[in-house]
């Protein structure tokens, strides 16, 4: 299908108002190095006078990974803000291996640091002060801070343990007309936000049914879908259900991955794929503020990959599945033993985390800072992940993934 969308009618005064420079323009010929042209544009510093000149990082299975003398220049160097090319290739190949999204040839996809790098430059791309945003109910309490700067008019979606209910998404959207909302301007929400695989806090993920539901609710309504995936690959499904991108027929989904949960978060790598035009935008907006990520993270990982190749990085993010799947057996069956009539919980489907509603509180921020602290514990209160704090909210967050099986019952146990 080839796409026809404007995507004029989503982008904020700011986005609307960002130009491409020619400087910028004219670097990425002087990153092209051809043969025979002289560059006599960009302050690029001298190669010849960097402290470092090659490395070798051992890895965790006794192997090792050289950063040869030409790729430690260019992991020292200014690069593409769109990304390192050997890097883009690589995951454009993996992306379409795991998604064959449509029309490719209508999408593009720019390296960020990490998914959260992305959400932040697409809310600046997508968002003017006061806009309506849809979020589904609890939601990733980063992207409420985020956005709470822009005074938007947060529309929450409710949820259950599978992720957020289509019926629910159509109530919200009611007020307005399909059609009314196809051809408005403003005061009608131009993207829903939603943390489908392993959502945090909630550990669900949507399954193919509602994410098809709530596709078509996209298109008919026409807003877009921000599809922010970074557990996409800590699922404990037998059967996974497809990424909105897959399903993405008109080029409406912007799609934020991350190498945090399988890499590690302190490489500050990730990637968004999107419609060109919007891709194009939010890299305007990166050419003025980090300019590009960092080189020396985008080449480890690039040479990791070219070692590994795809069979090898989806095994390993396997073998990390099935360790995170280990430590949510381990605090599932702990809260069994300590907690039963205490709480209540559905077992996480994905991600680092589970979900805990007390049943005897309608709020358990103030238990958190006096209770659990006198039991040196730091736990997450509920009322961080809703779009209004002040509401009474019954839920904790509790993490998994980092702590001994041990310690994860000795955590629930000092929570009883």
């Amino acid at each position: 299908m080839v796409s026809t969308m404007d995507y004029t009618r989503f982008l904020s005064d700011v986005a609307k108002g960002r130009q491409a420079t020619i400087l910028r323009d004219l670097f990425k010929l002087q990153l092209q190095d051809e043969e025979d042209w002289i560059y006599l544009i960009g302050g690029l510093p001298n190669a010849a006078y960097f402290p470092f000149t090659s490395g070798t990082l051992k890895m965790a299975d006794g192997d090792a990974l050289e950063i040869t003398p030409p790729l430690m220049v260019d992991s020292l160097q200014y690069g593409n803000t769109i990304g390192y090319s050997p890097l883009l290739k690589q995951l454009t190949s993996l992306t379409q291996r795991l998604h064959d999204p449509p029309c490719w040839h209508h999408r593009d996809l720019m390296m960020t640091m990490g998914s959260q790098d992305g959400l932040d430059k697409a809310f600046n791309m997508l968002v003017n002060p006061g806009d309506f945003v849809l979020v589904e109910e609890p939601c990733y309490s980063a992207v409420i801070s985020s956005l709470l700067p822009y005074q938007v008019r947060f529309l929450p979606v409710e949820t259950d343990a599978e992720g957020m209910k289509p019926e629910a998404l159509r109530a919200v959207l009611s007020r307005w007309n399909p059609q009314e909302a196809r051809e408005a301007t403003k005061d009608f929400p131009k993207f829903l936000y939603t943390n489908p695989t392993g959502a945090n806090p909630s550990g669900g993920v949507l399954g193919e049914a509602r994410r098809r539901e709530i596709y078509a609710i996209a298109c008919e309504y026409n807003f877009l879908i921000l599809e922010d995936d970074p557990y996409y690959l800590q699922v404990y499904l037998e059967n996974p259900p497809p990424s909105f991108l897959k399903l993405d027929a008109e080029c409406r989904v912007l799609r934020f991955d991350s190498f945090s949960k399988t890499l590690g978060g302190g490489l500050r790598v990730g990637y968004t794929t999107g419609a060109k035009a919007l891709v194009d935008k939010m890299m305007l907006h990166a050419q003025v503020s980090n300019q590009c990520v960092s080189l020396m993270s985008q080449v480890v990982v690039s040479e990791l990959l070219r070692k590994w190749g795809e069979d090898g990085f989806l095994k390993h993010s396997h073998n990390i599945t099935l360790f995170y799947k280990q430590q949510r057996d381990a605090i599932v069956a702990s809260a069994e033993k300590y907690l039963k009539g205490l709480c209540e919980w559905a077992v996480p489907a994905g991600g680092l985390f589970l979900w805990l509603k007390v049943t005897c509180l309608k709020d358990t921020t103030g238990m958190l800072l006096e209770r659990a602290k006198k039991r040196k514990l730091v736990l997450v209160p509920g009322n961080a992940f809703m779009t209004d704090p002040a509401k009474p909210c019954p839920f904790i967050r509790v993490s998994f993934s980092f702590n001994t099986i041990h310690m994860l019952d000795e955590v629930v146990f000092r929570s009883e």
